[in-house]
Parts: structure tokens; C-alpha cells; sequence
């Protein structure tokens, strides 16, 4: 048979295949910022305790765009990183981000009473409200937000491996996008930015 012949064939059969999975992958991995993906089922209703030591919950944050992250007082480097990151980025957005709110939610619930929240946080800015609760409260606030979280046994007790994000929320409470402790200054501005402006 002629080379020739079979090579038509199979050019259409390799341009179809192409054209499927390049719109198959703009189906499932759309381009755009994160914003468009609202309806990401991450955040959602939780009852903790602030480190004022008063009920709060999800509610106390809509209205105005906000940043959960999820920690512990005894976490060696990751944690106090990110809180102070995150104080600064706060204060380098000026009038802008006078709105903003952000949540630090403890993995620890046992250490991690309202009144050690309360002295670990008043090394940050005052709009980083600590957030404890029972073990049951803690691990519904995770599951809401997908993290993960764990007790790590060590020689002298223990420590917790845990999800390091942050979670950018709009002013309804809907998941807006991710930062960082790893990612540029500027990166996690511009992100904060952004969430101030649609949100």
C-alpha cells in the first residue's frame, strides 16, 4: 500500500487527538486567575474560640475580606514566620488594607488556650484574631478548609505537622485563592491587593 495513503489518515486522526486534549484541558484546568474558581468548597461555617475568649465563628469575618491560617503557638519556624510575613504585608498596604481581617486557628487545641493565643499574638498586628476551640471544633474548622494536621511524638513531648496555607477569602466568605510563607514579598502583596479590590 502507498505510504502515502496511510499518511492522511493518520495526520487527521493526530489532529483530532491534539484538538481533544487541548480543550479537555481547558475544561479542567481553566486559565484565568484564581478568583474565578468561587466556588471551591473550601471555607465554610466553624464554632471556635477567640483569644479574647469569646465565641466566634465564620460570621464574625464576613463582610470584609480575610486570611485564615491554620498553625500553632509551638511551632518553631513556619508559623511565626508566616504571622509576621503577613503583619508586615498587612501594614505595607496602608489605607488599603485597613478592611482586611485574618484568622490564626490552632492545630493545638490542648497548649493552645485562649489566654497563650492571646500573648503569642501580640507580637503581630492587632487584626490577627487567634482562634482555639475542643478538639471536635478544631478538626471541624480543618475539615472545612481541607487542611491537614497531625500529632507528631517527640523526645520531650510533641509537635504538629500541618498544612502551611493561606486562605484567601472574599467579604461572602468564599474561597478566593492560596498564599504563602515561601513565595516572594511582592507575590503575596499583589495577591492581598487583589483580594481587597474584587473582594
Amino acid at each position: 500500500m502507498n505510504p502515502r495513503r496511510l499518511l492522511i489518515p493518520l495526520l487527521v486522526f493526530t489532529t483530532g487527538l491534539l484538538v481533544l486534549v487541548v480543550t479537555a484541558g481547558l475544561l479542567l484546568f481553566p486559565s484565568g486567575p484564581q478568583q474565578s474558581a468561587g466556588k471551591v468548597p473550601i471555607g465554610g461555617p466553624f464554632k471556635l474560640t477567640s483569644h479574647e475568649g469569646k465565641p466566634f465563628t465564620e460570621a464574625d469575618l464576613k463582610g470584609k475580606p480575610f486570611v485564615v491560617f491554620f498553625g500553632f503557638t509551638h511551632c518553631p519556624e513556619v508559623c511565626p514566620t508566616t504571622l509576621y510575613d503577613l503583619t508586615q504585608d498587612m501594614a505595607a498596604l496602608g489605607k488599603d488594607g485597613e478592611n482586611l481581617q485574618a484568622a490564626f486557628i490552632t492545630v493545638d487545641p490542648e497548649r493552645d488556650t485562649p489566654e497563650l493565643m492571646k500573648t503569642y499574638l501580640s507580637s503581630f498586628d492587632p487584626r490577627i484574631v487567634g482562634l482555639t476551640g475542643t478538639e471536635e471544633e478544631i478538626a471541624a474548622a480543618a475539615r472545612t478548609y481541607k487542611i491537614y494536621y497531625r500529632k507528631v511524638p517527640t523526645d520531650g513531648g510533641y509537635t504538629m505537622d500541618h498544612s502551611a496555607t493561606l486562605f484567601l477569602m472574599d467579604s461572602k466568605g468564599e474561597f478566593y485563592g492560596t498564599s504563602n510563607f515561601q513565595e516572594p514579598e511582592e507575590t503575596r502583596r499583589s495577591k492581598l491587593r487583589q483580594l481587597i479590590k474584587n473582594g
